[in-house]
């Protein structure tokens, strides 16, 4: 059985085995120790039942294999993306071109610097063991962290994105970021995504133009990459589809990724859960269907897959094993949602 859970500071050492796992793009995981130090610590204390929200707090999520004990992958949620300055993205848009004299009209592709999603949710850190690639387990990874939303959603706004990793090579090279980000700083791709922090980008703001960019004068290569994923984004991203984020409007200013966004009411996780009692069965119950299932706790949150016969504004039946592993007992609140 597979845990998702918050994370803690005896869990370092395992999360920079996955920080350096992971391809390069994944800001929000640095294969830095002192920096995961920093984000496992913030985390820990947003994490506080009686935390007083500001805004700035990020929710770090692990996800633990009950009987080793290793970390299988992470995920997290940032509070509100430029807390403490703009998120910049790039808005697609089409801009006419029309010449009433020569009865000519072009509709032309263009990406606009905008910080429209500043402030928004925004999903983070999301890296799963290959080995997992093919099992229900991506699901818990991913959605189970919108249950902690749900519950606490006082902490949040209504809105919410998540940035996707774009096109790049295993040397890091990314031919968007060659084509407009190199024009105008002698850097790398990797080592620019390395001075934003995964959060702020600011810095892009202040360098770049704020004209628009016209995207029949990219290079080929540059084009294609627009709004195309790597390869370990599309497991991530499938999944956010799947929840009903839109993916046609924004894109990120590095590699040219996809960025989603979605009003939170109208996620499928969040519109189809329910909040119900616990009864702990003193056996194993009847087969049902699998679940998402987590419980209410803020620091003590615990989020797994169980397969559950769950009816309208009824208790749900908990084995014994699921409900220790949930830390919840008869009479306890939790959340459910099908997979």
């Amino acid at each position: 059985m597979l845990i998702l859970r918050p994370s803690r500071i005896a869990d370092l050492p395992e999360v920079v085995r996955i920080a350096e796992a992971s391809a390069i793009g994944i800001t929000s995981l640095p294969p830095d120790r002192d920096k995961l130090y920093d984000k496992i610590r913030q985390s820990v204390e947003s994490f506080e039942p009686d935390r007083d929200v500001s805004g700035e707090e990020t929710y770090f999520f692990v996800l633990e294999d009950a009987a080793t004990g290793r970390l299988m992958g992470t995920s997290g949620i940032t509070a509100e993306a430029g807390f403490h300055d703009r998120f910049y993205s790039y808005r697609n848009e089409t801009i006419v071109h029309a010449s009433q004299e020569l009865a000519v009209s072009n509709r032309i592709h263009a990406l606009h610097l905008c910080h429209d999603l500043t402030g928004y949710a925004l999903l983070t850190s999301f890296w799963i063991d290959p080995s997992l690639y093919d099992t229900e387990w991506p699901q818990l990874l991913s959605r189970g962290r919108l249950l902690f939303l749900r519950e606490y959603s006082q902490r949040f706004g209504d809105k919410i994105a998540a940035e996707n990793p774009g096109v790049c090579d295993e040397q890091g090279r990314s031919p968007f970021w060659d084509a407009v980000g190199r024009r105008f700083f002698n850097m790398d791709y990797p080592q620019a995504e390395r001075l934003s922090g995964g959060r702020s980008k600011t810095f892009i703001a202040e360098l770049m133009p704020h004209y628009p960019i016209y995207v029949p004068l990219l290079p080929a290569e540059a084009k294609l990459a627009i709004g195309q994923l790597h390869p370990v984004a599309e497991l991530p991203f499938s999944i956010l589809l799947a929840e009903g984020f839109d993916a046609d409007t924004y894109i990120d200013i590095f590699d040219g990724g996809p960025t989603v966004e979605a009003r939170i009411s109208m996620l499928r996780s969040i519109a189809k859960q329910r909040r119900l009692q616990v009864t702990v069965a003193p056996d194993d119950v009847a087969a049902g269907r699998p679940h998402l299932i987590s419980n209410v706790s803020a620091d003590g949150f615990r989020a797994t897959i169980a397969t559950l016969k769950v009816e309208r504004d009824s208790p749900v039946l908990l084995p014994p094993a699921i409900a220790t592993t949930l830390g919840v007992e008869s009479g306890d609140a939790v959340r459910v949602v099908p997979l």
